[in-house]
């Protein structure tokens, strides 16, 4: 039997109605649309933003002893890895169509509020990590997804993708050098005119805004790509001075995962039970709500969902994200997620696990670039933070803004994630808001005791963050 009928009746072609040509299309363009996460996942956990830079902050991810470009490669090679774990399980056992990477949103949460502004080492946030998928699997496995989903509210579900979405943009823009907080307000523009690296990455925004929207393939890794090839000209035709738009010395190629491979477990040791809980139950909420949405809407764009809007068997692609969080969690990066960018490739007419197959045969091939990762600059990279979040931002029409007790836990969801620079407790606003706005509204037969026990734990726990009594967390 020839290997394409092989592919053919393994991957059900016929059944799906499609073919290894349309698969391998559908899955080369889901791979240029979100490829992109090789570059920014490193540039978000291996250096850190303007604003941290300039308090003295080190990088989320700082094993001692290496440079923060040595580490950007660790963290690229990582994040491929991961991808192509996550991903190969997707295709041979869930055989469906989506790709799966570290997410942004909770690589961002990782770095900025779990390291950052918590103050947590990036040893013990990868033990979070590891704990989440773990939980993720478990769950999966004895089929209690479902009961989980119906614990939360379904405004701050909704939410989260906006409150998201502005996160990622706001910091996008700060290191673009277009937001500063130096003007005397919280937040303001820069002096954009009088800075080449904000006048560019403008540029390279606007020029991958406009690729988007003309729906070309791999826009964002375009725009990255075009972004940082002029900065080097511009430097080479001295039109700027050198190290003015580039990183400068860029580190030999390093394969050597060691240093970051298996730190999760010295993370387990003398953690701090409250805030450890917290970091795990963020990135385990985030992760399963934005997957099963992902899964559910592009699930939508292919036709596999059942007559009642579920997708069948979703506990099959659950599952690939739970291992591929744990293996990357494992390696030293973020948590990892269905992506959205998927739906390109189901555009495309990806229908079965072989597209993506081709996803993760191609993030493997990646990995021979990986050593170029490191010369693209930082504020390059994170366009792609403000071209996700913009689009992230879509899912506010999902709310049900005439409804008072739903547009209350949703706005303040939305609104307290980049406020406060931080995710989880925008989360945490949403919870705590919903049983109030319901008993305040006469509708209590809307809340589930779950609701007032979350609402509750939260409570105190922004007492204890706040207080000072526990300073540590």
């Amino acid at each position: 039997m020839a290997l394409s009928d092989t592919l053919a009746e393994y991957f059900a072609f016929e059944e799906h109605d499609t073919d290894l040509r349309t698969e391998l299309l559908a899955g080369l363009t889901t791979f240029l649309a979100m490829s992109y996460i090789v570059v920014v996942n490193p540039g978000v956990l291996a250096q850190t933003d303007v604003n941290f830079a300039q308090e003295g902050m080190q990088p989320a991810i700082s094993p001692a002893g290496y440079s923060p470009g040595e580490v950007f490669q660790m963290v690229a090679i990582v994040t491929i890895v991961s991808a192509v774990v996550a991903t190969t399980v997707m295709a041979l056992y869930a055989n469906r169509p989506f790709g799966q990477a570290p997410g942004l949103g909770l690589n961002a949460f990782f770095a900025y509020t779990v390291v950052g502004a918590m103050g947590i080492s990036w040893q013990t946030a990868l033990a979070a990590v590891v704990v989440e998928g773990v939980i993720f699997i478990l769950l999966t496995v004895v089929g209690v997804r479902s009961y989980v989903i119906e614990l939360f509210p379904e405004p701050v579900k909704v939410a989260v993708g906006t409150g998201i979405g502005l996160f990622l943009a706001l910091i996008g823009l700060t290191e673009m050098h277009v937001v500063t907080g130096s003007t005397g307000t919280i937040v303001g523009l820069a002096d954009v005119a009088q800075d080449p690296v904000a006048l560019l990455a403008l540029a390279g925004l606007f020029l991958t805004l406009m690729l988007y929207a003309r729906g070309i393939p791999g826009s964002i890794v375009v725009g990255i790509v075009t972004t940082t090839l002029a900065a080097y000209g511009l430097e080479a035709a001295n039109v700027v001075a050198s190290g003015t738009l580039t990183p400068g010395d860029i580190p030999q190629a390093t394969y050597d995962v060691s240093p970051l491979a298996g730190a999760f477990v010295g993370g387990l040791q003398d953690i701090e039970a409250a805030a450890f809980a917290l970091v795990v139950f963020t990135f385990f909420f985030v992760d399963f709500f934005d997957t099963a949405g992902t899964l559910t809407g592009v699930g939508q764009a292919a036709d596999l969902l059942d007559e009642d809007g579920n997708l069948p068997e979703m506990e099959k692609p659950l599952l690939a994200d739970g291992i591929g969080t744990t293996v990357g969690g494992a390696l030293g990066t973020s948590t990892v997620t269905t992506y959205i960018e998927s739906a390109t490739g189901v555009e495309e007419g990806g229908r079965t696990g072989m597209t993506a197959l081709t996803v993760a045969g191609l993030f493997l091939l990646s990995l021979a670039f990986v050593p170029l990762a490191a010369a693209v600059p930082l504020y390059a990279s994170h366009i792609a933070l403000v071209v996700v979040g913009v689009i992230m931002l879509r899912n506010v029409g999902d709310i049900l803004w005439d409804d008072i007790t739903y547009a209350i836990p949703a706005g303040m969801t939305i609104l307290v994630m980049p406020f406060t620079y931080n995710i989880g407790y925008g989360i945490a606003a949403g919870i705590i808001s919903y049983p109030l706005v319901k008993l305040g509204a006469g509708e209590l037969d809307d809340t589930h005791p779950a609701h007032w026990l979350l609402a509750a734990a939260f409570v105190v726990y922004f007492y204890v963050r706040t207080s000072g009594l526990l300073t540590s967390i």
